[in-house]
């Protein structure tokens, strides 16, 4: 994919969890443009769920890298979380990763 091909207005947030072991879902990358169709295309091709939802990105977006999400924020992330563990439910043939993707 070419750089200049991309949208600059696409945006994407990776989130990774895994119940047990995390105290609260991480930020794991984030990007605008070319890095944001990276970040999607990725997903496409591990089977991982993408959500959009431009609010939560906006939030998800002052995050850095590595750090937690925001005790503020886990109302609105267990939803996500919710919806995420629903599609493995209804497809559990699905490679189940364990990040999701947020995109605009």
């Amino acid at each position: 994919m070419k750089k200049d091909a991309a949208s600059p207005n696409k945006s994407a947030v990776s989130l990774k969890y895994k119940k047990g072991r995390d105290s609260a879902p991480k930020v794991t990358a984030k990007g605008k443009g070319w890095v944001a169709e990276k970040i999607i295309k990725m997903a496409h091709e591990n089977n991982i769920p993408i959500k959009e939802d431009k609010d939560l990105l906006n939030l998800l977006s002052e995050i850095d890298v590595g750090q937690e999400v925001p005790e503020s924020l886990y109302k609105v992330v267990a939803e996500l979380l919710a919806w995420v563990y629903q599609l493995n439910q209804n497809f559990p043939q699905a490679k189940q990763g364990n990040s999701l993707k947020r995109t605009e």
